[in-house]
């Protein structure tokens, strides 16, 4: 839905899980087999790929002053149970977080998470303002407040609905 380009790093993955849906049809990528394969997912999978996509829809509207979508499990309580390690690349030292079992979505997200909060960026991942969107998007406004995905889509019908309220 979203023209905005994608998140930074790790960013993109989670980005990317929580855009399988589209609320608005009600098209769910992780229906699909090659949706599920994007992510490595088996269709048993996909069961807890949707309780951690929706737990990070929350989380994202957070971020953007929004109240969860619906009741949803913690986005905490789903992270601690990824296991990751430290590796370090023995050719330059560099060190990086990696999935320490094999739940390789989860601890990718949760390793996307711990990096974007080093790097400060964790915030600017939002979810859409529209009820009918809750998009993930990246938001690269100067002051961090962005509140839709798309200005041309989901701005313009909010923008709309305020102007005709009047």
């Amino acid at each position: 839905m979203s023209e905005r380009s994608a998140a930074p790093g790790g960013l993109a993955l989670v980005e990317s899980l929580v855009n399988t849906l589209d609320i608005e049809s009600g098209a769910d990528a992780l229906d699909t087999a090659d949706g599920r394969a994007r992510f490595g997912l088996t269709e048993e999978a996909a069961v807890p790929a949707r309780e951690l996509r929706e737990s990070l829809r929350a989380t994202l509207l957070a971020h953007a002053g929004h109240p969860p979508h619906r009741a949803v499990t913690p986005l905490g309580e789903l992270l601690a149970a990824a296991p990751l390690v430290v590796t370090v690349d023995s050719g330059d030292g560099s060190a990086a977080l990696a999935p320490a079992d094999g739940t390789p979505l989860l601890s990718g997200v949760a390793a996307a998470v711990a990096e974007a909060l080093v790097a400060g960026t964790w915030l600017r991942l939002k979810a859409c303002q529209a009820a009918d969107c809750h998009w993930a998007y990246y938001d690269r406004s100067p002051a961090g407040r962005g509140r839709w995905c798309s200005m041309q889509v989901c701005g313009a019908r909010a923008k709309m609905r305020r102007y005709r309220a009047r």
